[in-house]
């Protein structure tokens, strides 16, 4: 069927990039290692970019559904968006083909990403923002502009991320431990602080 060619041809492309980098991905090697014919892979996409923007597009809506489904049961913007970290670091580690596309893949030839398919992704980062703007709306985080500090927490999480799919975390700290500890910070650092009254003593 056309829909399981193309759901391989798509898995083998996801590999091979990972594995061999933009450079030297071609839709030749991706045919030739599913077993198929080049032109069997341009009968669902264009060229190459096109093919690594519908993976990049297949991975920003599946971390949005993990995501949108994370906060269901927290009660409170500090939990929801404590649930939204978890949720975001445990996809980034049960798919790391995928998130490496995403977010790690650099290379100066690749097309620019198609404005209608960033917009689409950009929802992910939007779920940050809102669940941030509710906590200030609240009282629970401090003042600020929201999607700055969105992003500010996309940044903690994607270092985190990084360093662990790199093997550049120490071996000694244990990665439920780290993500645990990266969670925390995220949270804690919106948090609103008691405001001291003028002369009031510090404890």
């Amino acid at each position: 069927m056309e829909a399981d060619l193309r759901r391989i041809l798509l898995d083998t492309a996801r590999r091979l990039l990972v594995q061999e980098g933009y450079s030297r991905l071609s839709m030749r090697k991706i045919a030739s290692e599913a077993g198929y014919s080049a032109t069997s892979l341009y009968l669902h996409f264009a060229n190459k970019d096109d093919l690594i923007h519908t993976l990049v597009e297949e991975g920003m809506e599946r971390l949005f559904q993990q995501l949108s489904a994370a906060p269901a049961e927290a009660s409170g913007a500090p939990a929801q968006l404590a649930a939204l970290c978890r949720a975001y670091l445990s996809f980034a580690v049960d798919n790391a083909e995928y998130y490496e596309i995403m977010f790690m893949q650099r290379s100066d030839e690749l097309a620019r990403f198609p404005t209608e398919k960033y917009r689409k992704a950009r929802r992910n980062l939007e779920l940050f923002r809102d669940t941030i703007a509710d906590g200030q709306g609240s009282g629970a985080f401090q003042p600020g502009v929201p999607f700055v500090q969105a992003t500010s927490i996309w940044s903690l999480l994607h270092g985190t991320v990084a360093l662990h799919l790199a093997g550049r975390v120490d071996a000694r700290i244990d990665r439920d431990a780290l993500f645990a500890s990266v969670v925390t910070l995220a949270v804690s650092g919106l948090r609103a602080t008691r405001q001291l009254e003028p002369n009031a003593p510090l404890s």
